[in-house]
């Protein structure tokens, strides 16, 4: 994704390739939403107006753009770990080791939308702790970044759970389903920011 356009990325996404899918989609709403966020602290820092919120700005723009990074790779992690389910599928069915080859594919495969539900939550709790000292002439930007970031985690969630259905280890889906239960709960923070900001918009 890194070095592609983002028209030539949508093309491979609209293709009849099975990858890139809605987990490198996730990852791409994730990274849409750490760039508002970095966005709104530019505009932000400097001004004398919020001088008094410079701080945590400056923090907060330089953790968007690590996660807006770890987006992207994450994106091409997703890409890879999918191809390497259809690789297992296509083994002989007389292969004694086709069946633990697709189940571990399939746990990897898991990995890679839940991590991009975690960045995604990084990126609501970036957003709700700029909200407060945000250039009001791009506090919009900080609801669209929440309102992206929140359908990031949505959409991985999905991902995760497609993955999880065909494991037959419950222990495994029982971790995984932990792990990605605590990064949902940052969709109603998500949901707060933007409805603070809307409300605000309609006075």
């Amino acid at each position: 994704m890194k070095d592609q356009t983002i028209g030539g990325w949508l093309e491979d996404l609209g293709s009849a390739k099975p990858a890139p899918g809605g987990g490198a989609a996730a990852a791409l709403l994730v990274a849409t939403g750490a760039a508002l966020v970095e966005m709104v602290t530019n505009l932000t820092i400097g001004k004398p107006r919020y001088a008094e919120h410079e701080a945590v700005m400056v923090q907060a723009r330089d953790e968007a753009t690590s996660l807006r990074d770890a987006a992207q790779t994450l994106a091409a992690e997703d890409e890879d770990a999918f191809n390497e389910v259809i690789a297992t599928y296509r083994i002989g069915k007389d292969d004694p080791g086709r069946s633990a080859a697709i189940q571990a594919a399939t746990a990897n495969a898991a990995e890679p939308p839940l991590r991009t539900a975690e960045l995604a939550a990084q990126v609501v709790a970036v957003a709700a702790r700029i909200q407060p000292g945000a250039n009001v002439n791009v506090l919009s930007d900080v609801a669209v970044a929440a309102s992206a970031a929140k359908a990031a985690l949505e959409s991985a969630a999905v991902n995760v759970e497609v993955n999880l259905a065909a494991l037959r280890d419950e222990q495994i889906v029982a971790a995984l389903r932990k792990r990605l239960a605590v990064q949902i709960e940052a969709t109603i923070e998500a949901e707060q920011i933007i409805s603070t900001v809307r409300a605000g918009l309609a006075r």
